[in-house]
């Protein structure tokens, strides 16, 4: 076990987010990922073009509940419903607590990939799919597809990889740069990196946009990008 910041112990190849990590998770997720805040705040102003009376709105990978309880001050109908799913038992316990004074907000401890999406108008996959094993990637992203509304909207944001080698050695670098600035030592940035083998598999930019249109998209906009960090709206 190496420590990869924020008193996070993790193996190599074994990152996990269950164990102590959601006590730390916010904080630790704002400095590892750039503009982490700011792309909350804009979903919740493109929520604003889908979510109407009797909306459903998912977000997969919900962690701490964090987003959810953004989304719900901000859609204060009495008829929108909010799904957060988890597979890791101590963030969906993080997340009831959170939560529970809103009753239009659920919490599902599942696996993604088993879990049944019903109609949907809104969905968030917010840098989570990049964790889901490319063997089953494509598959999720197909029943995201069928699940939303015509003209409903799925936002995934990604840790994505350059497209050739030269590009992916200059995101390395900067992203590495961007690490040391935001307070973490070479070693716990190594020991993270370490740790995430074989449980983080981003795809380049193109990648997902053949995920997508494979699914059924057809219109598709990067809406926000920040070296290797980058935010997709497909619409339905």
């Amino acid at each position: 076990m190496s420590e990869v910041g924020d008193n996070i112990q993790a193996p190599n190849a074994g990152w996990t987010f269950g164990g102590d990590v959601p006590k730390t998770f916010d904080s630790h997720v704002r400095k590892s990922v750039p503009l982490y805040m700011e792309g909350h705040d804009l979903v919740l102003r493109v929520s604003d073009y889908f979510i109407s009376d009797n909306s459903l709105m998912y977000d997969l990978g919900c962690s701490t509940g964090e987003f959810l309880l953004k989304m719900a001050a901000r859609h204060t109908r009495p008829s929108v419903r909010f799904v957060g799913i988890d597979r890791e038992i101590a963030m969906t316990e993080e997340a009831v607590k959170r939560c529970s004074k809103d009753s239009r907000i659920r919490i599902e401890c599942e696996e993604l990939t088993n879990f049944p999406l019903e109609k949907a108008d809104f969905i968030l996959a917010y840098y989570t799919m990049q964790f889901v094993r490319p063997a089953f990637r494509q598959d999720m992203f197909n029943r995201i597809y069928e699940s939303l509304n015509w003209g409903g909207a799925l936002l995934v944001f990604e840790k994505v990889r350059g497209p050739d080698a030269r590009f992916q050695d200059i995101l390395t670098g900067l992203y590495n740069d961007y690490k040391t600035e935001q307070g973490f030592s070479s070693d716990e940035i190594l020991s993270k990196s370490r740790s995430l083998k074989g449980v983080l598999e981003p795809f380049s930019t193109a990648g997902n946009y053949e995920l997508l249109s494979r699914a059924g998209f057809k219109d598709i906009m990067t809406i926000m990008k920040y070296i290797c960090f980058e935010g997709i709206i497909a619409v339905k």
